[in-house]
């Protein structure tokens, strides 16, 4: 049974690779395996819901990708929400570009008659890359301890875009930024 569907933004292999390995330290510690587990793929989450037709979206993500280039990412910072999911991430530099990127992938959307979440709204939308999920309470400082040896920032580009559905982690389908090609 489905719990929802994410629009993910997934990064060239270099930087995919350094959020890989703050998944493994954390992973080796017996902190934290769950995006392992899962087969999640490091990212940031444009969007997300419950209830989505991927068939309507894909059009319109295709359309959407082809529009864009590769875009500049720069994790400069770790954090986690207040809340009982204890999610560690690394943060990115919110650049006016990936604000924009974000904004007008979910003013396509919303031309599909598909409803925003106030979490994505662009007034309210927090970009992050989970890098740890249902951290026990007790390990969350040795976590960010872990985290904090990592050498930031780590910088490189999103080059693709796709819609998944969880959990567990399916892809549905996803495009590469700025490319118009017909596969």
């Amino acid at each position: 049974m489905s719990q929802g569907f994410s629009i993910e933004l997934y990064f060239d292999p270099a930087l995919e690779n350094q959020v890989l390995k703050a998944w493994n330290v954390l992973a080796r510690r017996q902190i934290s395996t769950q995006l392992i587990e899962i087969e999640s793929r490091p990212h940031v989450t444009l969007f997300s819901s419950p209830f989505l037709d991927p068939a309507k979206l894909e059009s319109v993500v295709k359309s959407f990708a082809s529009k864009q280039g590769p875009l500049p990412l720069s994790f400069t910072s770790i954090g986690s929400f207040p809340n009982d999911k204890n999610v560690l991430f690394l943060a990115p530099v919110p650049t006016m570009a990936l604000i924009q990127f974000q904004a007008q992938l979910c003013e396509a959307i919303k031309k599909e008659g598909i409803e925003i979440g106030e979490e994505f709204k662009p007034d309210s939308w927090i970009p992050f890359c989970a890098v740890a999920q249902d951290v026990p309470k007790t390990r969350i400082a040795e976590a960010f301890c872990v985290l904090r040896e990592s050498k930031l920032p780590v910088s490189g580009y999103a080059m693709d875009i796709g819609l998944v559905e969880f959990s567990p982690v399916r892809e549905c389908f996803s495009f590469e930024l700025g490319n118009t090609v017909e596969a």
